[in-house]
């Protein structure tokens, strides 16, 4: 089959060259970076997060999320590999030092003799018409790429924005005003104080900074990025604001499972602010996105108690992110019906989250891998999270109202009904249905990591 060529060298084209070098499937990785840079990334590593250093919950017991780390782990994915071992304290989730993450990746891609890093833009015209390709550049692919992807798809793509969190010195956070607490308590430090650090607003404060932040000027949109939506899992706070007064109160800032350890009450609402490194000087504001202007972003969120002198290592910003209609275009193995040479993977297949890039990388890997021993590609089982996420980009049912989404119970299958005690068949519900979800789910990964 000879040589695969993947575009991109984030956690989608990381873990997909991961993958197929533990087959013994040669690759040649490409990632533009430092010779052409995004509007969003900052270094030319391998792998750099861009948004956060949260790759969410790690409860695999409970949660989809969690889940799909767990079935990463047993598939040998390098992404898990690198993030577990940068990992730093974030409750139940899994955070990590961005830094540490990067060289985590970047090494053992360095050092596998079947990966050959090339550091140079790399397009389809440049390759000979036969070439294997897996695309994994990403939301911020380069301009003449999305040329060439827009005209071999007929131009069916969509696009919206992300937006990302600004980042504090922790050093200039006032803990006269803010305090070190996990909500309900759920830390990971082993001296039992919080993984979190917590800004509490009363509602005078609340109500004066949700009018301060609904009258920003905000970054405006050129002509061609007008009628792009946002995704709603990464909204800007001011657009969440503006939804309703009370908006932010149930959402990032919701004060439940805290107690303010000065006043011993519960607050009106609490900005969060997570580790964002290992030597724990950064934090970044948990879900507070924004693209309000930077020269006003240090005025608004000094408002917060607790930040009134905060120095701020990265302010809040926005990128557009592009993405292909994956239901229209792909086959259940991620290949381009149009070429099937192709295969593409990470978020430009719709996919959101760092975590479901990577699986996307994964499984574009392991499916070329099996082409190359001549056979066809084993799709995990249906119950699983890899599975129930492949289903979600890949079932032409969905090519009309397209739309990225992360892993979630709601893409599984559901459960068979139960017999209750009277006789009567019940559905599960609640944290009962999430773990038998997650239990079928590990369970019936087994049988296809074998013959994998």
């Amino acid at each position: 089959m000879g040589i695969i060529h993947i575009f991109g060298g984030g956690l989608a084209g990381c873990e997909a060259a991961w993958q197929l070098s533990r087959r013994n499937v040669e690759c040649i990785l490409y990632e533009m970076r430092p010779q052409i840079m995004t509007e969003a990334h900052t270094t030319s590593s391998l792998a750099e997060l861009v948004c956060s250093n949260s790759f969410r919950s790690d409860d695999s017991t409970a949660n989809a999320v969690g889940v799909l780390h767990e079935e990463m782990r047993q598939c040998d994915s390098l992404i898990m590999k690198a993030a577990d071992t940068a990992r730093i304290p974030a409750g139940s989730a899994l955070a990590v030092d961005r830094n540490h993450f990067s060289e985590n990746v970047e090494k053992a891609i360095t050092g596998e003799k079947l990966i050959n890093l090339q550091r140079t833009e790399m397009t389809l015209s440049e390759l000979s018409p036969d070439a294997k390709v897996i695309i994994a550049t990403g939301p911020l692919t380069s301009t003449r790429l999305s040329n060439e992807i827009a005209n071999l798809s007929g131009r069916e793509s969509l696009s919206f924005f992300d937006a990302i969190a600004p980042v504090v010195y922790t050093e200039s956070i006032d803990f006269s005003k803010a305090w070190l607490q996990s909500r309900y308590d759920k830390n990971t430090e082993s001296n039992g104080s919080g993984d979190y650090i917590n800004c509490p607003l009363n509602k005078k404060e609340y109500d004066d900074f949700i009018d301060d932040l609904t009258s920003q000027e905000t970054i405006e949109f050129k002509s061609w990025e007008k009628k792009t939506p946002y995704f709603e899992g990464c909204m800007p706070i001011e657009e969440m604001a503006r939804r309703g007064r009370e908006t932010l109160r149930f959402g990032p800032m919701k004060p439940v499972g805290l107690t303010n350890p000065h006043t011993n009450e519960r607050p009106y609402a609490v900005v969060q602010l997570r580790q964002d490194n290992q030597a724990a000087s950064l934090y970044n504001m948990v879900g507070f996105q924004t693209k309000t202007r930077h020269s006003n972003q240090k005025q608004l969120f000094r408002r917060i108690p607790g930040l009134e002198n905060a120095e701020f290592a990265k302010l809040g910003g926005l990128h557009r992110n592009t993405f292909i209609n994956s239901p229209r275009l792909l086959d259940k193995t991620l290949r381009f019906k149009q070429q099937e040479r192709i295969r593409f993977a990470g978020q430009i297949t719709g996919v959101e989250g760092y975590l479901e890039s990577a699986a996307i990388g994964l499984l574009a890997g392991m499916f070329f891998s099996y082409e190359t021993r001549g056979s066809e590609p084993q799709i995990p089982p249906k119950n699983t999270a890899l599975a129930s996420l492949l289903s979600h980009i890949t079932n032409a049912e969905h090519k009309e109202n397209f739309q990225p989404t992360n892993i979630n119970f709601g893409l599984f299958p559901e459960l068979p009904s139960k017999i209750n005690h009277k006789g009567k068949a019940v559905r599960f519900k609640g944290v009962e249905r999430k773990k038998a979800l997650s239990e079928r789910a590990l369970n019936d990964l087994n049988s296809w990591i074998n013959c994998s």
